[in-house]
């Protein structure tokens, strides 16, 4: 998928929504424990309630690595279950990778053929030869950590480079937008920090982001528009807690649908603002 073609699926869904699927046995709905794969049947119901509104869904490893060879089976099927019957959802392994080539190259095998997932995020911490392995694969992308919405975000990200004048974050930004392309480069960039995106826009002006910590971790869709969005939308607004676990009845899927629901009309209604939909 290029970024034309996710901006088509913006357009057509008027959503620059994402959906987290961080499925954990402890909170989802206890009726889903009697199944055979309570994991897979929670992700498949919140994928068919939300599929409609939701332009990108994002599988976090932790909570699937976590159950071992049990957890990686549950997330095989659901991301052949989104090809299957939702093939235009974007679908983001969220497994932070970040090592040397070789094992980046088995990486990249392992998500981008074994999987079949769009797009994985990585830590760019080791640099280049780190991150080509999965610039290697066509219609296939890198999200890269830039600046996250964590606590202690700034013992690194923030830390100046005195001969340049610019900070971490904005070094990572720049240097990496020269591996790769805004076909299949993104970034990783923390809704609370929206006061920094326009910073960001400054390094990478056309390149796609994608923003966790809207909700409960603070983080207001309206700053992060009007800071980060560009003539092509350029995020991916992550939600992940605020939808799947906001009720543990069995009507879970349905309350999941209302708050993704919400979250889709505030969108629809920025990127009307913006002048970006016919």
């Amino acid at each position: 998928m290029t970024s034309n073609q996710l901006f088509e699926q913006i357009r057509l869904k008027k959503s620059f929504l994402c959906i987290g699927l961080d499925t954990d046995l402890s909170k989802i709905p206890q009726h889903i424990l009697a199944s055979e794969d309570p994991i897979f049947e929670f992700n498949r119901a919140i994928i068919d309630a939300t599929a409609d509104l939701v332009v990108a869904v994002k599988p976090n490893l932790a909570f699937y690595e976590v159950h071992g060879a049990a957890g990686w089976n549950s997330l095989s099927k659901t991301v052949k279950y989104i090809r299957s019957k939702y093939p235009n959802l974007f679908i983001i392994a969220d497994a932070k990778r970040g090592d040397i080539t070789s094992t980046a190259k088995m990486y990249a095998r392992t998500f981008f053929q074994s999987l079949d997932c769009d797009a994985i995020t990585i830590s760019p911490y080791m640099g280049k030869d780190s991150v080509e392995p999965f610039l290697d694969y066509k219609n296939k992308w890198v999200i890269l950590l830039s600046l996250t919405s964590n606590q202690s975000f700034s013992d690194f990200q923030m830390i100046e480079n005195k001969a340049t004048g610019k900070r971490i974050f904005e070094e990572v930004i720049e240097k990496s937008s020269k591996w790769g392309n805004f076909d299949n480069t993104m970034y990783v960039v923390g809704a609370t920090r929206a006061e920094l995106f326009k910073d960001i826009r400054k390094v990478a002006p056309d390149h796609f982001l994608l923003v966790p910590g809207i909700g409960e971790q603070g983080g207001s869709l309206q700053d992060v528009a009007h800071f980060g969005m560009n003539s092509k939308c350029g995020l991916l607004v992550n939600s992940s807690r605020g939808i799947i676990y906001s009720d543990n009845t069995v009507k879970f899927a349905e309350s999941a649908w209302n708050k993704a629901s919400q979250l889709q009309q505030e969108m629809q209604q920025i990127l009307q603002k913006a002048g970006l939909l016919s």
